[in-house]
């Protein structure tokens, strides 16, 4: 008999009240998975969406808060500042691997405040322009970029999000000047570029980038993913359009409070992998991939990805505004 089960024994026993919280198993309340961006944006539906997932592998609700700002950073420290019993988690995307070296100081370590619970989804991002802006490829870009140093502007989901970092890359290995517009979240990103308010950007959701295609209101020139996307297999990788190397896709994963317990951190890492498995078949078919992991090799890859861009920000030289 395990010490927990002794001590609620013995207090059976003695006739002393246990607390609920002891006497259930894990989960025994709602948990609340906090979104570090806006409503309505790829990252907000794809938490809701494993939200509903969880919820039915966990048997308690699973309640979605965002708390957009900061390029995550805001909800990142109001998770690396929960109690550490399961009931509070983080759904990171890339970015947040980007800010351990992009800001100067944070109220967090994003290698030591949390525990790696497990990967959802690697998504791919595609390099697009407004129709009004005279560029049909990524060569047609770039020289029409060198050509207007400075003035061809690009949106993103604010300073030091991954769409913000894509951009910056490209910019630096094409040898180009990009005006930075960022934006409280990608859908309001996404707003103005199909209004035509800003003419470049990195459109992370597959659909998004079909449907505006359809209706003419953006031209998908190459994707940022190392391979092509299944879902737009006609279009090139921004490598095999004239940009040798670049790759910058975006992932999301789940995030506890450090000292979270093991054993709760693997009953969530396999509710998750569930969730992720049950949904696979919309993931490929929107072109993104499903990731799967321990939760050991989930904070293997996240330590590598902190290293990664780290070498990005770097050479970049991109800071946050």
């Amino acid at each position: 008999m395990g010490i927990g089960r002794f001590i609620v024994a013995a207090a059976l026993a003695l006739g002393l009240a246990v607390p609920a919280a002891q006497a259930q198993p894990y989960p025994a309340k709602p948990i609340r998975l906090i979104v570090g961006f806006a409503p309505g944006g790829s990252t907000d539906i794809a938490a809701r969406q494993l939200a509903r997932k969880l919820a039915e592998g966990l048997g308690q609700q699973v309640v979605v808060d965002n708390r957009p700002g900061a390029a995550s950073n805001i909800a990142a420290q109001e998770v690396a500042r929960a109690p550490a019993d399961g009931y509070t988690l983080l759904y990171m995307t890339s970015t947040l691997a980007v800010n351990e070296s992009l800001y100067p100081k944070l109220p967090f370590n994003v290698l030591t405040d949390f525990v790696a619970v497990s990967p959802v989804v690697e998504l791919p991002c595609v390099l697009s322009t407004h129709p009004s802006l005279p560029a049909r490829s990524v060569k047609d870009l770039i020289a029409l970029a060198r050509a207007q140093p400075g003035k061809i502007s690009y949106a993103s989901a604010g300073s030091g999000s991954a769409t913000h970092l894509a951009t910056e890359l490209f910019a630096t290995m094409a040898g180009v000047d990009l005006m930075h517009v960022p934006y409280k979240g990608a859908a309001p990103a996404m707003a103005d570029f199909l209004g035509g308010h800003v003419k470049v950007m990195f459109v992370c959701q597959v659909s998004s980038v079909r449907d505006g295609e359809k209706t003419g209101r953006l031209v998908p020139l190459a994707a940022s993913s190392s391979q092509r996307i299944a879902g737009l297999p006609e279009l090139p990788t921004v490598a095999e359009a004239g940009l040798a190397g670049f790759e910058a896709t975006v992932w999301n994963g789940i995030l506890a409070p450090a000292g979270t317990p093991r054993e709760i951190v693997n009953r969530l890492n396999a509710a998750v992998a569930q969730a992720v498995k049950d949904q696979a078949p919309l993931m490929l078919s929107n072109g993104e991939s499903p990731m799967f992991a321990t939760p050991e090799q989930f904070g293997a890859f996240l330590k590598a990805e902190v290293g990664r861009w780290a070498a990005v920000v770097r050479r970049s030289g991109a800071r946050p505004e």
